[in-house]
């Protein structure tokens, strides 16, 4: 969605910044918030569809630099902690269903009305379901902390466990997001609407 090469840099650094400040679970007011990783990637994939090949790679890193430096300051060995494991790297694959949701969405270009709105809740739910089942599917089957013996009954019940929490956090976010872009679009569509009007006739 963004048309400059400043515009995209300036978006990645907030969304970069959004996501290094949530992911390690403090606020400014020393109180848990919700990890906006998901709707980062999602919101990325909405203004930086054209950025692929250099954004989601460094947000890849990003968030795996930010799990490092959060696992290590507990004095915990990276691969020894609970929610590492080989279903870690599944999370390329989960974020970036979030990321073609978003990607997806902005090539459709919805506008501010009901079909809009239905246009945003199919990617956003798209992508999210696509997400969850990948991220919560691995951890299930590969990870040592999840005790033996499994069962597709006892993950979808696991799944059942932790969907809402996800899905809060991810949509709360993104709506956040959607409508700062509204906003924005909004704004410069006012701006542009009263620079025409003081053209010379």
């Amino acid at each position: 969605m963004a048309t400059t090469q400043n515009q995209r840099l300036g978006i990645f650094l907030a969304l970069a910044l959004v996501m290094a400040a949530t992911r390690v679970h403090l606020s400014l007011f020393h109180h848990d918030v919700w990890d906006a990783s998901w709707a980062i990637f999602f919101l990325a994939g909405f203004w930086l569809r054209g950025s692929f090949r250099w954004a989601f790679p460094l947000l890849i890193v990003e968030a795996v630099v930010v799990d490092y430096i959060v696992i290590s300051n507990q004095g915990i060995s990276f691969w020894d902690h609970y929610c590492v494991s080989a279903a870690y790297w599944f999370l390329v694959p989960s974020y970036l269903s979030l990321w073609l949701g978003g990607s997806w969405l902005a090539r459709q270009q919805p506008g501010l009305n009901l079909r809009g709105l239905g246009t945003a809740a199919v990617a956003v739910l798209g992508g999210w379901v696509a997400c969850y089942v990948i991220s919560n599917g691995s951890f299930y089957w590969l990870s040592n902390s999840v005790p033996q013996p499994r069962s597709v009954g006892a993950w979808v019940a696991n799944m059942g466990d932790w969907y809402l929490f996800f899905l809060e956090a991810t949509v709360l976010y993104i709506a956040l997001g959607l409508v700062v872009h509204a906003l924005a679009v909004q704004l410069s569509r006012t701006l542009g609407h009263a620079g025409q009007s003081k053209l010379p006739h």
